[in-house]
């Protein structure tokens, strides 16, 4: 499977990002880098080194969507996951969740002190 396809990817799958060796496994959504409070950036995923896995906590990786360079195995697509997926891309949307600097973005960035009040926020992905 090589299509990156749309984001959001389902939590289990496979990845490569651009310019690396070791796959990723998919474990969540839009997290923020509690150790840089003053980026406060929101990635798309969350995920850990595949298939060793999360071996401790501070091993999460933070990466967007636009750095997946392949798609090795797709995570299970079933009706709780579109329903967690659509509400996910309409609360997005609506702007309540801060989303998406490309990489490019982020790179370029200057550093914009957010309020600590969004990143606090619950998140909620079903009704």
């Amino acid at each position: 499977m090589n299509g990156v396809g749309e984001k959001f990817l389902p939590v289990g799958t496979v990845v490569l990002l651009k310019g690396a060796e070791k796959r990723l496994a998919i474990t969540g959504f839009c997290a923020i880098d509690a150790s840089d409070a003053e980026d406060n950036q929101t990635y798309d995923y969350v995920g850990v080194i595949f298939p060793e896995g999360s071996l401790s906590s501070d091993e999460n990786i933070l990466f967007n969507h636009d750095q997946i360079d392949k798609v090795f195995h797709l995570g299970l697509v079933d009706d709780e996951q579109k329903e967690f997926n659509n509400n996910l891309i309409k609360l997005i949307n609506e702007g309540a969740l801060e989303q998406e600097k490309t990489s490019e973005q982020v790179e370029n960035q200057e550093v914009v002190n957010s309020s600590e009040e969004s990143s606090n926020q619950a998140f909620p992905f079903y009704n």
